[in-house]
């Protein structure tokens, strides 16, 4: 059956539960008649299992061999084979239960086709379905399974303060969902194992990997803790673990490793990080052998920890061929779970097909295989990944043609690279036998020790679920007053209410909050700008994305949820007491004016050959705005901006405050009141960071304007040119001339004043720290890289692969790459690069690579005075079924900028996890998390032709909390927590560095969960820059954004006041 059928099947089942009779209306004989027989033509295997569904027999449908120690011949086989053969019958069952009014029976089939229908992409629809059925039958229970993976299809496209609150209402109410009725304890303790798991997915995406394997390991003791050990279960956490640990630092690794509550001698001795996460992928493998799937998703993470160890400064010399010959096998066993001409029809397996065939690729390449068979290889793969890319946007009748292409292409791969069939001699098993040599080692946990664990967080989300208000209506039954709703899953401000009783949370709304929830302009919002601002200008004190044009926005790439953001905002609706029809319209709405702006968008992508800084997307891509669609997702996605600019220097922030620039002065040192700030709404919730300030401000609208310079010309010579080997996707642009290094850096940053900073600009030159970082490759071997002179910069020697691959420190890096003369721009789009990814990590300081392939898709359609975003897509990504953005410089940048950004972006994370430990001692719930940076440099061969800063794409409500200088947004408890989050970042760092340029993606008003992205720090422990004030930025936020008193969060904290005048530390020799 392929995907186009069941895209129409389903379709069917969408309008038969929309078109849906009232339950009071009678049936017909023949719809009664036709149920009987859809459901009396299931075979005996799927008839039984569609009564234990109905009965509430387990929250999760089971695999046979998922809970038995001995497994037999006929337990070796899989769920989803025995759904794939007999689809058409359940969804006609599913269709003929939906108008025969057999509500116990519908969701049972929704019950056991989603997780097959989840791995084909189309849990949107199923979903849409379960909540339409819901709204129809209230008091019919809905499985967990269902309610789970509600949260990991938010998690996957992006709203991950959604999957944050159904996750922490299953964990906080023992998996209460509706009037879902548990047979046993253990069930229980296996809905809170998942969940705990899947949050811990999300912490992952969000870099914060040692608080993400401390939940996996949770969810470990979870799964071993039931009567039976659920060996899916503890598969799929060893797989996640395995990943995590990949991209751990080893400080955090020895950090997890010493945690009394850890037994590391269960699966390994852990005597290297990446070698206990290639034997947890190992076992997680062993653990899923008959699930093919599953086997290729472990062990191409554990070809990717064994290839990534043999270039670790711990790997002796003399073994790395045999961990590469090790990661060689993984790879080769990955690529051998389908045979020539299966169809796969899941977006993971076939993105994790594509990562195994090119990691295969790499580790010939390192094995010596000849040049011209790896280049082959490559190619093949590049091809691959621009129809995967397809793929992702195609429609569905187009995806079994795409898959098929995809496909042929990984099989070319395993002809040119000579995959062989390796010994097994079980037939339903998908590894080799020398893989089954594995003790399993047994665990002692009991559900009790488990209990107590998830005891611990119980604070964190109660606190969550209580600041997330979701009201439900439609059910008649209470369970102890909280239970979670499958179609009232908000956690935006919006107060979204459904009709059922059974999920009715009713509490008091903190009249504070209420102007935000109904989307209007009440008195505590500004309802007009300041008069003293001229409309356009640069350098004026409204927000940086006030005047910034969405007209041209694109909108956001779907992911395989199809949950996406919507493009259609209308102000001043009020969206208070919306009932669970309201919800689900909103969502549906979403998903239809994404897929039609998407059909457009594909269309349109073909002519992206030009450079960024004159891309915008075709009027036809963006969808027409109706005021019903208008007041369905404005709330939802609606972006509060306050105007609050990120200033480029603090010359530029002098002039303002002295009265140069040719606009009304504002008082010195004086902050706007907040009816003096500008709050206006965008199309895009994603825009507003990349119109934002810092690096993202608007580009001024009029040329003519007075605060426009055009920059000034520099003597000398420069020239643009293409890279020897350059396929003409990018060029670098030359400086020639016999000035000093300083002027190039006068002629990227010239100010909307004018004013040039050639203070800025000396003191930026690198400056290499004396001291020597013990885990970084350079420092170690200084004889080796000494004297070595590339024949061009940014072509990579061996030594060079060596070192990323191992492990530099900042300073190293720097040295290496910082070029005044050489600048990259991104020239072309809708193509596939080889790429090295470069994750850097504060506590270390080390920068690590991995060797990979990326995919540059189009613009967004969003600007910035400097950047702009783009879809890429790579295949190390840390979320597979996730969307990516990338960030590129709209003129020429030399590549420190883009490696600054990514620094302190980093650097801001390393602080605030520090900051939430403090909020979680003190029981403040709230919690601050800066999204991952990592930096995508580009190959064409060996040589360095680009490089893009990319992160996990978000969706929710934005704003800007303060900016670079004095001036913060007080409406949202969110400021507050900022402010002391700046004050404590100072201390923290011995007074030399506050945080600055808050803005993200906000819950409850600050009081849940915030994201922030592109931060700002000020500070004295790097050079002066033009967004780094130094001294003087410490000053500003000292007296005028912080000021000298401290607020409520500051003294919760115990916070020391911030010093009058800057502290000095003693020089170090």
């Amino acid at each position: 059956m392929d995907s186009q059928e069941v895209g129409d099947l389903l379709e069917d089942c969408l309008r038969a539960a929309a078109a849906a009779a009232p339950q009071s209306t009678q049936l017909s004989e023949a719809q009664g008649l036709n149920y009987c027989s859809c459901r009396d033509s299931l075979c005996a295997e799927l008839a039984s299992l569609l009564q234990e569904a109905v009965e509430m027999k387990w929250p999760f449908v089971p695999e046979k061999w998922q809970y038995k120690q001995s497994v037999s011949a006929n337990d070796k086989t899989n769920l989803s084979d025995l759904i794939s053969k007999h689809l058409p019958q359940l969804l006609a069952l599913l269709k003929a239960s939906i108008t025969a009014q057999e509500a116990h029976s519908a969701l049972a089939v929704v019950f056991l086709v989603d997780r097959f229908l989840y791995w084909t992409d189309e849990s949107s629809r199923l979903l849409k379905i379960a909540k339409r059925l819901h709204r129809r039958h209230p008091d019919t229970p809905i499985a967990p399974q269902l309610v789970i993976r509600q949260a990991r299809v938010y998690l996957n496209s992006g709203k991950l303060q959604k999957a944050e609150y159904i996750l922490s209402s299953l964990i906080n109410t023992s998996g209460t969902t509706g009037c879902w009725m548990y047979h046993s304890e253990s069930a229980r303790a296996l809905v809170q194992a998942v969940s705990v798991q899947v949050r811990g997915l999300i912490l992952q995406k969000l870099g914060l990997w040692l608080e993400a394997a401390e939940l996996i390991w949770i969810s470990l003791v979870g799964y071993y803790s039931l009567p039976q050990p659920d060996k899916k279960g503890i598969s799929t956490s060893l797989g996640i673990l395995a990943n995590i640990l990949v991209s751990m630092n080893d400080e955090d690794f020895h950090t997890f490793r010493s945690n009394p509550d850890i037994d590391f001698s269960l699966f390994w001795d852990g005597s290297h990080r990446l070698l206990s996460a290639a034997q947890a992928a190992k076992m997680a493998v062993i653990y899923s052998q008959y699930t093919s799937l599953y086997v290729l998703t472990n062990v191409a993470t554990q070809g990717t920890c064994l290839l990534s160890y043999s270039f670790s400064v711990e790997c002796p010399a003399s073994q790395r061929r045999s961990f590469l010959l090790q990661a060689r096998e993984a790879f080769a066993i990955g690529l051998l779970t389908k045979a020539e001409g299966d169809l796969v029809t899941s977006k993971q397996e076939l993105h994790t097909f594509l990562k195994a065939a090119y990691s295969l690729t790499v580790t010939h390449k390192w094995l010596g295989t000849p040049l011209e068979v790896v280049v082959q290889a490559t190619q093949a793969c590049h091809k691959a990944l621009a129809n995967f890319y397809d793929y992702c946007l195609a429609d569905t009748q187009d995806k079994d043609s795409q898959c098929t292409e995809i496909m042929r292409l990984v099989a070319q791969v395993k002809c040119l690279l000579r995959v062989e069939s390796f010994p097994n001699s079980d037939k339903g098993s998908f590894i080799p036998d020398s893989y089954k040599n594995v003790m399993d080692t047994s665990a002692n946990f009991t559900l009790g020790g488990f209990s107590k664990i998830m005891q611990r967080f119980q604070k964190y989300h109660a606190s969550l679920c209580d600041t997330n208000n979701t009201n439900c209506r439609e059910t008649k039954d209470e369970v102890d007053g909280t239970t979670l709703c499958i179609t009232a899953l908000e956690t935006t401000n919006t107060n979204t209410e459904c009709s059922t009783e059974a999920c009715k949370v009713v509490k008091e709304t903190p009249k504070a909050e209420e102007p935000q929830q109904r989307g209007s302009n009440s008195s505590h919002l500004p309802p007009q700008s300041d008069p003293s601002i001229t409309p356009g200008s640069t350098d004026s004190l409204s927000s940086s994305w006030q005047n910034f044009s969405f007209s041209c926005s694109g909108s956001p790439r779907p992911s395989s949820s199809g949950n996406a953001g919507s493009s259609a905002i209308e102000r001043g609706e009020n969206m208070s007491n919306q009932s669970c029809l309201t919800t689900e319209t909103r969502d549906d709405k979403s998903d239809s004016m994404l897929q039609s702006v998407d059909k457009n968008k594909k269309r349109n992508v073909e002519g992206y050959n030009s450079s960024i800084s004159s891309h915008t997307l075709p009027k036809s891509v963006i969808p027409e705005t109706s005021s019903s669609k208008a007041r369905s997702d404005s709330k939802k996605f609606e972006v509060v901006q306050a105007g609050i600019e990120t200033l480029g220097t603090d010359d530029e922030w002098m002039t303002e405050v002295v009265g140069v620039a040719q606009k009304p002065a504002v008082t010195e040192g004086g902050v706007q009141s907040l009816s003096q700030l500008t709050l206006t709404t965008s199309s895009s919730s994603l825009g507003d960071s990349f119109g934002s300030g810092s690096s993202w401000e608007k580009i001024s609208s009029d040329l003519n304007s007075p605060t426009y310079v055009k920059p000034q010309q520099k003597t000398g010579t420069g020239r643009s040119s293409k890279s020897p080997d350059s396929d003409g996707s990018f060029f670098l642009l030359e400086t020639l001339d016999s000035e000093t290094s300083e002027s190039s850096f006068e002629m990227l940053e010239v100010n909307q004043s004018g004013h040039q900073h050639e203070k800025e600009a000396l003191t930026e030159k690198v400056n290499v720290s004396q001291r020597k970082n013990p885990s970084c490759y350079s420092c170690l071997n200084l004889s080796d890289v000494a004297g070595v002179v590339p024949v061009r910069q940014f072509l990579l020697s061996r030594q060079d692969y060596h070192a990323l691959l191992a492990g530099v420190c900042h300073e190293c890096l720097l040295k290496r790459l910082h070029s005044d003369k050489t600048q990259f721009k991104l020239k072309k789009h809708r193509i596939a690069h080889n790429a090295l990814h470069l994750k850097f990590s504060k506590a270390t300081g080390l920068w690590t690579a991995r060797e990979t392939c990326v995919y540059i898709g189009e613009p967004m359609g969003m600007e910035g005075k400097q950047r702009a975003a783009l879809w890429v897509q790579f295949l190390h990504q840390e979320e597979m079924l996730s969307s990516y953005v990338g960030k590129d410089y709209l003129k020429p940048k030399g590549m420190q900028f883009h490696l600054k950004d990514v620094e302190r972006q980093m650097t801001a994370q390393y602080y605030v996890t520090e900051f939430n430990k403090s909020l979680y001692e003190k029981e403040v719930m709230a919690q601050i998390f800066f999204i991952p940076s990592e930096a995508l440099l580009i190959l064409n061969g060996d040589e360095i032709v680009g490089c893009v800063t990319v992160e996990p794409y978000m969706l929710g409500d934005f704003v800007k909390l303060t900016n670079n200088t004095g001036k913060k947004n007080r409406s949202f408890q969110a400021t507050e927590y900022g402010l002391a989050f700046g004050h404590f970042t100072f201390l923290f760092s011995d007074e030399q560095e506050v945080v600055v340029d808050l803005q993200g993606w906000v819950t409850a008003d600050g009081k849940g969960l915030t994201y922030l992205t592109d931060p700002q720090i000020h500070s004295t422990r790097t050079p002066k820059g033009p967004f780094n004030f130094a001294d003087r930025g410490l000053q500003y936020f000292r007296e005028e954004q912080h000021g000298p008193e401290c607020n409520e969060i500051c003294q919760l904290l115990k916070l020391r006041p911030l010093p009058t005048q800057l502290y000095v530390p003693p020089q170090k020799h």
